[in-house]
């Protein structure tokens, strides 16, 4: 599995400036960053990993937040979402799957982020993201994350959020093609 010293790595390849920071507790998903820094929510962000059709999306937004899978659905020309089983993500991505890192991530995932990230943040605030693994967290300027991980800006402003641990119980969305 991919973890801390893999993301270090490609950021120093990069010449990006960041920390790797030693939580004082283990973390089991991305929800619990804030209150393991000591930080509010608006600074830590997760990963939500949705299958779409015959693709994997990785979905970037702030923590506590899981948007329906439908808002992705036109950005990845899709007719059908839901989101990934763990086993998908671990085997795709090499993260656990409630730690998934945004970078690297392999070129067959697509990689979406909330535009409200991109627009309101100061290029050089910087946000925090799981690292897949638990006793850690990278510190990246907004600016650089949304760079590197190749991320296309997803309007979400319009679209009810659910708390991220919420259930979605509903059958997966499909959008029949003309």
């Amino acid at each position: 599995m991919k973890g801390a010293l893999d993301v270090h790595r490609m950021l120093l390849e990069h010449g990006t400036h960041h920390e790797i920071v030693r939580l004082h507790r283990l973390v089991t998903c991305a929800d619990e960053l804030p209150q393991a820094l000591g930080l509010p929510r608006e600074r830590c962000l997760a990963v939500r990993m949705f299958s779409a059709d015959d693709q994997l999306a990785a979905l970037i937004v702030r923590v506590d937040e899981a948007p329906p899978g439908r808002a992705l659905l036109p950005a990845l020309g899709a007719a059908t979402i839901r989101p990934a089983a763990p086993d998908l993500v671990n085997a795709v991505t090499d993260y656990a799957a409630g730690l998934v890192a945004p970078i690297p991530l392999p070129a067959c995932v697509t990689v979406l982020m909330d535009r409200r990230i991109v627009d309101s943040s100061d290029p050089d605030e910087v946000v925090y993201v799981p690292t897949g693994e638990g006793g850690t967290a990278l510190g990246i300027r907004s600016f650089d994350l949304f760079t590197l991980s190749g991320a296309k800006p997803l309007d979400l402003s319009s679209e009810p959020h659910r708390p991220a641990g919420a259930a979605d119980l509903r059958p997966p969305v499909h959008i029949p093609t003309p």
